[in-house]
Order: structure tokens, then C-alpha cells, then sequence
């Protein structure tokens, strides 16, 4: 077992919060792992002050882009050797498999490797004159930032927005969920390592763990805070972005969806059956981006489908630990029963629950957060089932019948995040990808991510953009400079 957190990191300091208690537990024993002492609305208000102050002492604001893309690619070092223990505190708080959230870590010093680099790299502008001066267009801090992040892949998370924030020149307060803090203070300590290494204010990064509605809300309304980064459900992000709006700050937000993905009478049946599974079953289906309603072409829908459900019924559930364990607990008890609540809704609108829909039966699975793999048809897409994010592994199944029913159900939800396509048409492909409602359509693949890449939500899935080299830009405010080069007295001069 890795070492467990005990304390809270606030203001660079490492020690008990003054807030509400918040238990870690095990998903797949029900064991409690530690319960901690949650931050305050005080000491929010307490790290966002000496946030401030690290933004304004030199050996931080003086500090040039290629000196801090030094200190990231030290926290991507210290993250990837950390790699094995970040993974199992991942796995013993959210139940994923070990695989995944190794996979999860690496993906996490990667984001901090790739955002050091565009750092190293990223250049100011100087723009065309249009009289006697020189002007430039350059892009500065925006101070202290507030980051908040869901329970389901806490370390990959917390790295996209801590990467960029650091690398703009601001100080993070960074809010993880109540119900995963362990592996974000973890990571907390290693960026706090570096810090020191580098001999700069530790006080650039908190983590304040606690409820949202008293530590996320604290940080939201801060007036040191200036800017807001969150991924979460999608009635939080409009409470967020309503403050937001009042306070006059930016924010991003990467919310809920409903993703399809669609499976073409000319896909590759194999391809298209493994990255279904993949693509809904992965993470238990606790993804934003989970593939979670699947389009079959009628001609093959009924094969398809049988092929399907004979195969989600052999995935094997179990502990994250276990390394033949393909679908993991879900994260906690009270999220295992919403999951079950909704196959129950999905039954009293006439779903037919073609496997799964139960908790799994055995002394092995009594005491964890276990549903099993669940398919089910014969719903409207206008069905609750088909609209609202279950965020579990449920999969809905619906038929089509040409591509123009195709795109109007599957455009005909609230959401706009992702997309799958399996089919053997390149044209037919390129086609669909431009007619979906969704920031990221993956084609004969599923869940692929790089840290290169911008990923956005559409509609009811967000707001602003994350990844890629205009990450950093996200987080700094631009200022134009005009040098004048004539000598000419202005208007007006005596």
C-alpha cells in the first residue's frame, strides 16, 4: 500500500484542515483508507492570499518561460518515478484498474513534458504598424487560478489545468473532489519538491479538498481568484459560470455528455465490437466522454447486437488490483446506486435489459460499489435513459436506418462532447465527423487523447478549450504595446 496523505496543503504548508471530515473509501472492500480534515472557507481565503503574494515575489514573477518550463519538466520527472504510487492511491480511491491509472500518471507527466515545451517555444507577436510606432501584442499573468476537478481521473485532470496555470506565471488553488483526494495530494507533494528544489514560493499550489458547495464555492467567489478552470457535471458548471459572469472573470468548463458512437453497416465487426466495449465499459463508464448511446445500422443490428451482449457478458468485474479485471467497482456506494436507479428508470420506460442491470452476485462483490456491464434497447433516443448521463457502465442501443436519421438522433441531445465512427468509408467518415454535434470524433478508435490535442465541449459539454499549445495562452491576459518612432510632437503639443 502506498503511502496515504494525511494532511492537507494549504498555502504551502502541509497540516490538518479546519473543514468538514472527509472519509476515503475503498470502492472495491468499502474499507475506509483515511478520513481527512477538509479545508475551510477560511483557509481558502488563506491560500488565496499567500497565492498572491508567491505570483508577486521576483524569484517567481521575474522568472523567464524557459526557466519555468524547467521547473515543469522536473515535475514531469518526479511524476513519472511516482508513477507506480500514484497509480495505486488512484486505485485504491476510485476502484480503476491498475493498468488505467498507470496509464492515467504517465499521461500526467506527459501533459506537463508537452506543456513545458510549448512554453519553451510559444512567442510573442509583434503586429503590422499602421503609423509611426512599433506595436506588439504580449501576454502576462493573470495571477492567482482556481481549479476544480471531478473524482473519475483526478491526476490527469488536476496536470491540464496545474501545467498551464504554472506555466503562464499564476498560483493554483486546486480543489479535488471529496471523494478522491489522496492521489491530487500526492501530487501536490512532488510539484512542492520541485518548488523547493528550484527555491521558489510554495505557496504557488494548494490543495484544498472538500465538498464543493463550501470549498469549490469559496474559491469560485474569492476575489484574488482570477479565473476558473472546472470539469464536472454540467448544473455545477452553470452555477460556476453564473459567478463568473457576475464577477467578470474567465472560465472554462468541461462538462457532461451523451456521446454516440456509431457503428456503420461496413465497419469492421471486430474493430467495431472491441471499441464499443472500450469505449463505454473502460473506467466502468465513468467518463464524460464515454461512448454511452450506440447507433447500429438496422441491416446489421440485430447480428451486431447478439455478438455484443454475448461478449459484455463475459467482461470480468473485480478489483482494480486484480490484473484480469476488466470493469472495477464504480467509485462509491452512493454513486452505484444512482447507476442502479437509472437501469431502473431505463425498465419503467420499457428498456429491454439484454444483460447486466444488477448488482453481481458473490461474497467477493458484497461489500464493493460492483454493477455489472449493462446493454439495453428498445428506447426512444427521446427516452430519459438516452438523454440524461448515467455515467456508469449502461449502454443504450438504438438502430438507424440512413445517415440523415443517423445525424438527427444522434445531434439530438443537450450534449456535444464526443463521438465514435467505425466504418471502412473514408468519405462516408469525413462526412459524419463534420455533421456531429462534438468537439472530438474519433474514427476506428475510441478514448485516444494527446496532450497536444485541443479538446472542447459543445452545447451542454462545456465551455473553452484544454490541451494543446494554447493551453497556456488560456490562463494569461494580453497586453499591447505601442512604441512610437517619430519624432513629430502629437496633436494638441504646444
Amino acid at each position: 500500500m502506498p503511502r496515504i496523505p494525511t494532511d492537507i496543503l494549504i498555502a504551502g504548508q502541509w497540516r490538518r484542515g479546519a473543514g468538514e471530515p472527509l472519509e476515503s473509501v475503498d470502492p472495491a472492500t468499502g474499507q475506509v483508507l483515511t478520513t481527512l480534515t477538509g479545508a475551510s472557507p477560511e483557509e481558502v481565503a488563506e491560500a488565496a492570499e499567500a497565492a498572491a503574494l508567491a505570483t508577486a515575489d521576483p524569484a517567481w514573477r521575474d522568472l523567464l518561460p524557459h526557466q519555468r518550463a524547467r521547473l515543469l519538466h522536473r515535475i514531469a520527472e518526479l511524476t513519472e518515478e511516482a508513477a507506480d504510487e500514484l497509480s495505486a492511491l488512484q486505485t485504491a480511491d476510485t476502484g480503476k484498474t491498475l493498468t488505467e491509472t498507470r496509464a492515467l500518471a504517465l499521461s500526467a507527466a506527459g501533459t506537463f513534458r508537452f506543456i513545458a515545451a510549448a512554453l519553451e517555444t510559444a512567442e510573442e507577436t509583434i503586429t503590422p504598424s499602421r503609423g509611426e510606432y512599433v506595436t506588439m501584442s504580449v501576454h502576462e499573468p493573470l495571477g492567482v487560478v482556481g481549479a476544480i476537478n471531478p473524482w473519475n481521473s483526478p491526476v490527469a485532470s488536476d496536470a491540464q489545468k496545474i501545467a498551464p496555470a504554472l506555466a503562464a506565471g499564476n498560483a493554483v488553488l486546486l480543489k479535488p473532489a471529496a471523494w478522491t483526494p489522496l492521489v491530487s495530494l500526492a501530487l501536490g507533494r512532488l510539484i512542492t519538491q520541485a518548488l523547493e528544489e528550484f527555491g521558489l514560493p510554495t505557496a504557488l499550489l494548494s490543495v484544498l479538498p472538500g465538498s464543493g458547495r463550501v470549498v469549490g464555492d469559496a474559491v469560485v467567489r474569492h476575489p484574488l481568484v482570477a479565473r476558473i478552470g472546472f470539469t464536472g457535471g454540467t448544473a455545477t458548471g452553470r452555477s460556476i459560470a453564473a459567478v463568473a459572469a457576475d464577477r467578470l472573470i474567465p472560465a472554462s468548463l468541461e462538462l457532461g455528455g451523451k456521446s454516440p458512437t456509431i457503428v456503420r453497416a461496413d465497419a469492421d465487426f471486430e474493430q467495431a465490437l472491441a471499441g464499443v466495449m472500450f469505449g463505454i465499459f473502460s473506467s466502468s463508464g465513468q467518463s464524460c466522454i464515454a461512448g454511452s448511446r450506440l447507433f447500429v445500422a438496422r441491416e446489421i443490428y440485430d447480428a451486431f447486437l447478439t455478438e455484443l451482449v454475448e461478449r459484455v457478458s463475459k467482461l470480468r468485474v473485480g478489483p482494480g488490483t486484480d490484473p484480469g479485471t476488466q470493469v472495477g467497482p464504480l467509485v462509491h456506494h452512493l454513486h452505484r446506486d444512482s447507476v442502479a436507479a437509472y437501469v431502473d428508470l431505463a425498465r419503467s420506460e420499457g428498456a429491454r435489459v439484454l444483460c447486466g442491470g444488477a448488482v453481481p452476485e458473490g461474497a467477493e462483490y458484497q461489500d464493493g460499489a460492483y454493477y455489472l456491464p449493462t446493454v439495453l434497447d428498445g428506447l426512444p433516443n427521446t427516452s430519459r435513459t438516452c438523454q440524461e448521463e448515467i455515467f456508469g457502465p449502461v449502454l443504450v442501443a438504438l438502430p438507424y436506418d440512413d445517415e440523415d436519421d443517423l445525424v438527427r438522433q444522434a445531434n439530438d441531445t443537450a450534449y456535444g462532447l464526443a463521438c465514435g465512427i467505425w466504418t471502412r468509408d473514408h468519405r462516408a467518415a469525413w462526412r459524419l465527423a463534420r455533421r456531429i454535434d462534438a468537439g472530438t470524433v474519433w474514427i476506428n478508435t475510441y478514448k485516444q487523447f494527446s496532450a497536444s490535442t485541443p479538446f472542447s465541449g459543445w452545447k451542454a459539454s462545456g465551455l473553452g478549450t484544454e490541451k494543446g499549445r494554447e493551453a497556456i495562452r488560456a490562463y494569461q491576459r494580453q497586453k499591447s504595446l505601442y512604441w512610437g518612432t517619430s519624432d513629430a510632437p502629437l496633436p494638441w503639443a504646444n
